[in-house]
């Protein structure tokens, strides 16, 4: 039994590597034609017919041929149609388009390997084009992917090769892509809040004093309490502070010596009886975190920010500069917070820093929270002279300097302004880690260079 159950694993895994490696070829196949890597004058069909490629089309990336309102001539007849692209072939009888009438309208095969001609439903052959993929890009594309794996940044010669003026176009589109993705969850966050942009900056500011290690939770707490409860007790902070910390649960953990904590306890319990709250099951990331760190401040600035009747979104929107950004988030904490840094003590141990936050930590709330919600808000209204202060104040804000901009900076790229941090960062999260080297702006240019024209292509 055992040797047989060996066997199946041994079919299921080499099946699944070669779908695998079918899928990854079909893809870079795809790639080529959508680039024209590989598109030369002179080409043939199969059968022989001359060919000329003047428009590869749109690539599809839902159901249906790959590529759409491709413009063709064969033996000189232009043909406008759609463009399906395999391994092999026979795939299309394989994965079933023979039976679909979507690809009835295909004009040309694109194929790795022609081992049989193509039919549609009416009868009508479909001609072929056998466009191998170039032994070196393949290689190249594996080595970038795999490396990626391992490497911080697998091209990391050429970005440092990059000239001035591609090197800004590529940090620019990438900035933007990085800045329009956090305008994205905003807009989906105000849709979910029925419009309500107050209750959408409430939990975007939450989601931001997480920084990157507690913004899950962060989000969690401000979801779990509502800002039109906070709102009716704007004028008692120590109320705000304790629906906060109780809806956190660091309530639970404060010894029964510590006054202050035994006070907010109180407090909580009464509204949580008053607004029928629930608790959250949150878990809190804490270890090897500096103090001034903790949840337990950020909350109590958190709590400081929305003691005001006033409109949050109107004070962000109203920050010019770095300064005013200070000005606003950086609320000193006084009181308790201004001699502890958690709940876990019977007195505080004296911080010597009633400020909350230090410069870099506003800068990245000038990036997480007033530039995209500044550029939301532009973007839907419509209001164009918000959507350029908040672009002109992410390229007055200073860059930032961590982990994932380091090997650029390594590379031998100058970070000047957040713009060219949050280029960085997007492209080593959402391209680098992911293997994406396919669809980045460096990536492209040295697979374009490998891509060149291969012999047997005809």
């Amino acid at each position: 039994m055992d040797a047989v159950l060996g066997g199946v694993r041994s079919y299921i895994t080499l099946f699944s590597n070669l779908f695998t490696l079918s899928t990854t070829m079909e893809k870079l196949m795809q790639y080529l034609w959508q680039h024209k890597l590989q598109i030369t004058s002179g080409m043939k069909t199969v059968d022989g017919c001359s060919l000329q490629i003047i428009d590869p089309g749109r690539l599809n990336t839902d159901s249906g041929p790959d590529f759409f309102n491709a413009k063709i001539k064969i033996n000189g007849q232009l043909w406008i149609g759609n463009i399906e692209i395999h391994v092999r072939a026979s795939d299309w009888y394989r994965h079933g388009h023979d039976k679909d009438r979507a690809y009835d309208s295909v004009i040309l095969h694109v194929v790795g390997v022609s081992d049989r001609s193509i039919r549609v439903n009416d009868g009508r052959v479909i001609p072929q084009l056998q466009l191998p993929c170039n032994p070196d890009f393949a290689a190249l594309y594996a080595r970038l992917v795999n490396s990626s794996r391992g490497e911080p940044i697998p091209c990391k010669k050429v970005v440092g090769e990059l000239d001035s003026l591609k090197r800004a176009d590529w940090l620019g589109a990438m900035g933007f892509e990085r800045l329009q993705m956090k305008v994205d969850r905003i807009i989906s966050l105000l849709e979910s809040m029925a419009g309500d942009w107050e209750e959408a900056t409430y939990i975007t500011l939450s989601r931001a004093l997480g920084f990157n290690t507690n913004s899950e939770p962060f989000e969690r707490l401000a979801r779990s309490l509502p800002l039109r409860y906070i709102r009716k007790h704007a004028d008692f902070p120590i109320l705000i502070e304790a629906m906060l910390l109780g809806q956190a649960g660091l309530l639970e953990t404060a010894p029964d010596s510590n006054i202050y904590a035994s006070h907010l306890k109180q407090e909580y319990n009464f509204m949580a009886i008053k607004f029928s709250l629930h608790r959250p099951d949150i878990q809190w990331k804490m270890s090897r975190m500096r103090p001034a760190n903790l949840p337990h401040r950020r909350i109590a600035l958190l709590a400081r920010l929305l003691t005001s009747r006033n409109s949050m979104l109107s004070n962000i929107l109203s920050i010019t500069d770095t300064d005013k950004a200070i000005d606003f988030f950086n609320r000193p904490l006084d009181g308790y917070w201004r001699h502890a840094f958690t709940l876990n003590n019977s007195v505080g141990e004296e911080t010597n820093t009633p400020v909350a936050l230090s410069r870099t930590s506003v800068n990245t709330l000038m990036i997480n929270v007033v530039i995209p919600l500044m550029y939301a808000w532009g973007q839907v209204r419509g209001d164009y002279k918000y959507m350029d202060r908040a672009v002109e104040l992410l390229e007055a804000t200073p860059a930032e300097h961590n982990r994932l901009t380091l090997p650029f900076e390594q590379a031998g790229i100058e970070l000047k302004t957040a713009l060219d941090s949050q280029a960085l960062i997007q492209v080593k999260r959402n391209y680098c880690d992911e293997g994406k080297c396919l669809y980045c702006r460096v990536g492209h240019i040295m697979l374009s260079h490998a891509a060149a024209y291969h012999p047997s292509t005809r």
